[in-house]
């Protein structure tokens, strides 16, 4: 966990034609987040390339206090979308003065897009060679235009240490509030989301959104269903007993559950044990294998290795960086 990172410096880059949506994610999560005693772990600004307004994606224009300057100061640059990216899109090339404004991003700041705005990361050669995620229409066309990028377009976001990129919309929150998560821990992450009415982790990838023939309609879902498996992450559960729940076949529920979730009931409940596993490393001293034995993974050594293949580090290094009081 960061406990450096006090009034740690978010810099918004409003382009022409910014959609205001994805403009205000930053300043609503990160101005959300808040320490043990109530104080501000978040400064978040916005600014222009040149410091003047900006013509919003809703058909009204957007003044800011902040020129491209503001960049050079910033811990974290985030860039919205916008529907006037023009050339950055069917070129792969900056226009010189979005060029010259990030230029101005200092060495070691993180620099985060939200949805298409991966394009400007692309074009400034920021992903060249490293993973990246963008909208899913998208996806196609931005690895064309970008051989040189490996596009993920079934995450939400991917995080590649100082350059993270999201897909549509709403992931713009999803990964904000990874990054609150990763900056100071679940329990401020949590709050937050608490605090902005979201949930603060979404299962499943983009393969939930993208458009597909639409189901003859059901009252049935598998929702119940799964906060009945919250409740029993602890002990096995077989495909069985999870149809038999959702009082439908197996191949129904397995069918409705891929549907819904954009997974496997398998692989959703990895997650959710590898979720509560992290809870566990974060807030309490429990053994590794008994944190293994809570989650409902089982084995120490098949714990260890799920959780290092969804979060990226060892249970061990995980608890060294985010537990609480460390």
């Amino acid at each position: 966990m960061c406990q450096d990172l006090a009034m740690h410096r978010v810099v918004v880059l409003a382009l022409d034609g910014v959609i205001p949506f994805e403009l205000g994610i930053p300043s609503r999560i990160f101005g959300e987040a808040v320490g043990a005693h109530g104080e501000r772990l978040y400064e978040v600004i916005v600014c222009t390339v040149d410091g003047r307004p900006v013509t919003g994606g809703a058909g009204f224009t957007i003044g800011v206090e902040h020129d491209a300057g503001a960049l050079a100061g910033a811990d974290t640059v985030v860039i919205p979308p916008s529907r006037a990216l023009g050339p950055v899109r069917e070129e792969g090339r900056l226009p010189a003065p979005l060029a010259a404004a990030l230029s101005r991003v200092r060495p070691g700041a993180r620099v985060v897009s939200i949805c298409t705005a991966s394009y400007v990361l692309a074009a400034a050669g920021l992903l060249d060679g490293r993973p990246a995620t963008t909208h899913w229409r998208e996806a196609e066309h931005f690895q064309r235009t970008f051989p040189r990028v490996r596009v993920d377009p079934g995450v939400l976001f991917v995080d590649d240490g100082d350059v993270l990129t999201s897909a549509g919309a709403a992931a713009g929150v999803d990964l904000c509030l990874h990054l609150v998560r990763r900056d100071h821990g679940s329990e401020v992450a949590n709050r937050v989301a608490r605090g902005c009415v979201v949930p603060p982790w979404r299962d499943g990838g983009q393969a939930q959104y993208i458009e597909r023939p639409v189901p003859q309609p059901s009252r049935t879902t598998t929702a119940a269903t799964r906060a009945w498996m919250m409740k029993h992450l602890d002990r096995p559960l077989t495909l069985s007993e999870l149809a038999a729940h959702a009082g439908t076949s197996v191949r129904t529920f397995t069918r409705r559950f891929r549907d819904e979730v954009g997974m496997t009931p398998g692989q959703w409940l990895i997650r959710q044990r590898v979720e509560r596993a992290r809870h566990l490393l974060e807030s309490t001293d429990l053994a590794i294998d008994q944190i293994a034995d809570r989650s409902g993974i089982g084995a120490p050594s098949s714990f260890r290795q799920h959780f290092r293949a969804i979060v990226g580090v060892s249970p061990a290094a995980y608890r060294r960086t985010f537990q609480l009081g460390t």
